[in-house]
Formats: C-alpha cells, sequence, structure tokens
C-alpha cells in the first residue's frame, strides 16, 4: 500500500498513521519528496480500510499494490488448486467437466430422463433447482425438498454428482448431508453471512458472479467463503448486466484468463443464463472452452417449450451433446481433454 501526504501535512498526523499501521504489525518506510510525502507500507493490509486513511485531510491519496484477497490469490498459491466434487475433478489440467440439466427440478420422472440424457451425452454432473429464485413471487418457486430427493434418486441411477443453488442459511444441513456441489447464486454472492456459514460447510461450493459486480468483488465474496475455512471454491461467469438487449445477460469471457492470472481457483462458464438463447449457447460454450475455462454448465431440457422455467435457453438432449462432441475437438487444440 502507498500512501501520499501532503507536505503540508503536521508531523504529528503522520506520526499517528504510522503509529496505527505499525499496530496492525506492518512495516512503514517514508519517503520525502518535494510536495508529497509517501508512505510505502508492507505486510498483509487486509485488514486495513484506505477510506478511513483517505479521510484525512492531510493524505492526498492511498493505493493498494496488492490486491485485498489472501487465500484466493495466485501470489500466494501458485498451484492451481483441484476441486473433488464426489470423485469428478475440477480445475488445474484436468479434464474440462460439463455439467447438465434442467433450470428447475420439475418431477420425478421428467429429471431423471433428462439426467439419463446427460449421461449418455458425456456429462460429468446434473444440475438442477429444488429451491427456486425467481424475479417474480408468482413464478414457479421449485419443489424444495422434495426436488432434492429426486436429485438423490437421479444421482443414484446415473452416478452424476448433483448441483444445486442454496438460498438460505436454514437450508445449509438439507444441503450438506444431500448435495454434492452447491451453488450460490448471483443474487446471493453478496449475502454475506450465507457466504460465512456456506465456508464452514464440508462441501465444494460453485460461486456465481453477481448481476453487476466487478472481478475484484466476486473474488472477494470467495474469500469470504475460504475465510471460513472451506477451500473448495469454483468460480462460475454467468453474464453481467449491460445495456445490451440481444442477450439476457453480456458473457464476459475475459474473466477466463484473468480469473487464471490472479486467481488459483477454477473457473466454469454458464452460456445459458448469459445468453438467454438456447441458440447462442453452443457457440459460446466453444468459445468458453478455447478461452480455457475449466468446464461448463448448460441447461438442458428434453422439452423447452413447456419447461416450467427457462425454456429458451434450455438445450434438447441432441443440441447438448453436439457441444459436448465440438468441444472435445477444441479442446485437444488446447491440450485438454473433455
Amino acid at each position: 500500500m502507498i500512501i501520499t501526504m501532503k507536505k503540508t501535512a503536521p508531523q504529528a498526523e503522520a506520526d499517528k498513521i504510522v503509529k496505527n499501521l505499525e499496530a496492525k504489525g506492518l512495516s512503514v518506510t517514508l519517503i520525502r519528496g518535494t510536495d508529497y510525502n509517501v508512505f510505502g507500507v508492507v505486510g498483509d493490509t487486509t485488514g486495513v480500510d484506505e477510506k478511513i486513511i483517505a479521510a484525512n485531510p492531510y493524505v492526498d491519496n492511498v493505493q493498494r499494490v496488492a490486491a485485498p484477497y489472501k487465500r484466493a490469490n495466485r501470489l500466494f498459491h501458485e498451484a492451481d488448486t483441484v476441486v473433488d466434487v464426489s470423485g469428478v475433478k475440477v480445475g488445474g489440467r484436468e479434464r474440462i467437466v460439463v455439467i447438465g440439466g434442467p433450470c428447475s427440478v420439475e418431477g420425478r420422472e421428467p429429471l431423471l430422463e433428462i439426467a439419463r440424457e446427460v449421461k449418455a451425452a458425456g456429462g460429468s454432473m446434473l444440475r438442477g433447482g429444488a429451491y427456486k429464485p425467481r424475479t417474480s413471487p408468482y413464478n414457479f418457486q421449485g419443489l424444495g425438498s422434495e426436488g432434492i430427493a429426486y436429485l438423490r434418486e437421479a444421482r443414484e441411477a446415473t452416478g452424476l454428482p448433483i448441483v444445486s443453488e442454496l438460498m438460505s442459511i436454514d437450508k445449509i444441513d438439507e444441503f450438506e448431508e444431500n448435495v454434492d456441489l452447491v451453488q450460490i447464486g448471483a443474487r446471493n454472492m453478496q449475502n454475506f453471512d450465507l457466504l460465512k456459514a456456506v465456508g464452514k460447510m464440508h462441501r465444494p461450493v460453485l460461486l456465481k458472479r453477481g448481476l453487476a459486480n466487478t472481478i475484484e468483488e466476486w473474488i472477494m465474496a470467495a474469500e469470504y467463503i475460504m475465510d471460513g475455512g472451506n477451500e473448495n471454491v469454483i468460480f462460475c461467469e454467468r453474464g453481467i448486466r449491460t445495456f445490451e438487449k440481444y442477450t439476457r445477460n453480456t458473457l464476459d469471457l475475459s474473466v477466463v484468463p484473468i480469473i487464471k492470472q490472479r486467481s488459483h481457483l477454477p473457473i466454469i462458464i454458464d452460456p445459458s443464463h448469459a445468453t438467454g438463447n438456447w441458440q447462442l449457447v453452443e457457440s459460446m460454450s466453444l468459445a468458453a472452452i478455447a478461452a480455457g475455462a475449466d468446464g461448463l454448465i448448460i441447461e438442458v431440457h428434453n422439452d423447452p417449450e413447456h419447461a416450467w422455467s427457462d425454456g429458451a435457453q434450455s438445450l434438447k438432449p441432441a443440441n447438448f451433446r453436439s457441444v459436448i462432441e465440438k468441444g472435445r475437438k477444441i479442446a485437444q487444440v488446447i491440450g485438454r481433454d473433455l
């Protein structure tokens, strides 16, 4: 961290800032200039709020040199983290994973049918929403615990680990017991109480990027989970909200190399929610693989026209199979398997 103080700053003000920083175990070095005095701060500045320092009228500027996140930071963990989801490895140079399934669990038989199609196509995991956050309170909200039971049955029938979204702290025990990969949705990315609670879970976490969150805010959300003791976090880019209306959201594929540079955690892409249009899912999936993503999570439904939620962005099983077949060719080009 670099703190620039005005030359007119009284010595007592400078001493006060230095004393507070040193009390936090930080090393402070003064560089005297013609118009400004600059303090170089070295150490773990995670607990330092630069806004409080900048509020001092004699401070001209405060700038972080290192990112505020530590556990998720590539600087402190050079090797790629590989997250084990009930035997399916995500991250590093492991096989690119493809997660498929319906937006919401609609019933036992429909889910089992889709699960078998996902498995046959080469999918690695089964997704399905048992508890559904919806924009309108009048839309289908999910089957709840009944949906979790159907997901478990589908796992037993296919061997696919299951992925489902956790929305509230009171459901943690149910998810800890039943779900292989716990999804934190975009709307809850900064639900800090939930993140802290998930940090105490023993299940890996799929952390989706918020609707309008920066990459640093996203990584800091992962830091909350990791700070609680759960270091098995997978990032999921699902598009951010912009002014564009041709797609549901705007897919930011640049986050793949950025996350790879700044964090050791794996990252997967959700082209379904990003585009909102099934006709765009395949091309964005292939682009994500080429960009270096560790996996995809794609909505699959055998009758999208009558899906209870998100039918417009769901692939039919044949199209899902096509994505995987073409994806394997792209993966080979970059030296990976799918």
